[in-house]
């Protein structure tokens, strides 16, 4: 197992190579080109377990409705959760929506990422993030791309429980090398390389900017770290209904308790209407995963008999909702394999 002194020791050199190659080879994407504020909180909480390719198009309809913290915080909930469905984990649009009312109403505005810490959804990566790009906070991120740049840079291969674990490991190590960079951009290149050249599988060597630094790589041991403990997954199957009367769809609005559907519609279980489809009324298979859940949502038609009727009627959380009021909402429509 290599150590970190070696690459500490030559950080001018490391950032030299780093920076250099980010500001010739950086992605150009819409909350870098002379971002405020606002841009880098919304774009941080929108990329956190999201690919960029995914938030584009919602990060510019985002900006174009809320342009503001004060337009966000005066929004209501329902049109901050329209903005973001689709996106997933939006327990983020409410934090997001929580702390632009917070931001907007306190007289003291946050700079350090301490102070950034007390608003909601923000833990140690984002508020590293944002007070090094608005403010040049010399506050290191460290997330799964900077922890695997990390442990292969210094060949770590020790065992981690969990990426919480890992980020804690390595912070000092990359705490040390931010000093004496601009901190915006060092955290923006070091996120970037572990995007697009310092992959989880099949990292691209050759391109690597900082690949003389690399212990892992002149080891032939890359793709073997970091190294994690094997995570418990679990397997869920769901019965939907896609059940359509009169131009109206059938939609179940998400329970409170079950955070990230709070508020939205999504199409009613089979057990939510007391019903058993056939196997031959499947319509579509939709397969996702969440946290450790891979889920198969087995979609089937039904039809809008007498006695589901009545069974809407008595249930308040259903509704038949008309289709041009379904029609962008990724959250309602089925999905084929």
């Amino acid at each position: 197992m290599a150590s970190s002194l070696p690459l500490i020791s030559r950080r001018q050199s490391f950032q030299s190579a780093l920076h250099g190659w980010y500001r010739v080879h950086h992605r150009k994407l819409p909350w870098r080109d002379a971002p405020s504020l606002y841009q880098t909180v919304v774009s941080e909480f929108m990329l956190q377990q999201t690919q960029v390719a995914t938030v584009l198009p919602y990060f510019g309809r985002w900006l174009r409705a809320l342009p503001d913290f004060a337009a966000l915080a005066a929004a209501p909930e329902a049109k901050v959760m329209k903005l973001w469905e689709g996106l997933g984990y939006y327990s983020r649009a409410r934090n997001l929506h929580k702390l632009a009312q917070a931001y907007v109403a306190a007289p003291a505005k946050p700079r350090t990422p301490a102070e950034w810490r007390d608003l909601p959804g923000i833990g140690p990566y984002t508020a590293a993030a944002i007070t090094s790009m608005a403010f040049g906070e010399p506050a290191a991120c460290v997330d799964g791309n900077v922890v695997r740049i990390l442990a292969r840079l210094t060949r770590d291969g020790r065992l981690f429980r969990n990426g919480s674990e890992a980020a804690n490991h390595f912070m000092p190590l990359a705490g040390a090398l931010i000093a004496g960079a601009d901190p915006g951009e060092h955290n923006q290149a070091m996120m970037e390389l572990g995007a697009t050249v310092c992959l989880r599988a099949k990292p691209l060597c050759p391109a690597c900017p900082v690949a003389a630094f690399c212990a892992a790589r002149r080891h032939g041991l890359p793709e073997k770290l970091p190294r994690f403990r094997p995570k418990r997954t679990e397997r869920m199957c769901v019965i939907r209904t896609f059940c359509l009367d009169r131009r109206r769809l059938l939609l179940r609005r998400g329970q409170a308790k079950a955070k990230r559907l709070a508020g939205l519609h999504e199409l009613p279980e089979a057990a939510d209407l007391g019903i058993k489809p056939a196997a031959n009324s499947l319509v579509a298979t939709k397969r996702r995963t969440i946290t450790r859940f891979h889920i198969t949502e087995s979609i089937h038609a039904v039809k809008p008999t007498a006695t589901l009727r009545k069974r809407v009627a008595q249930d308040v959380a259903l509704a038949w909702v008309p289709l041009r009021a379904t029609a962008s909402s990724t959250q309602m429509k089925p999905a084929s394999n």
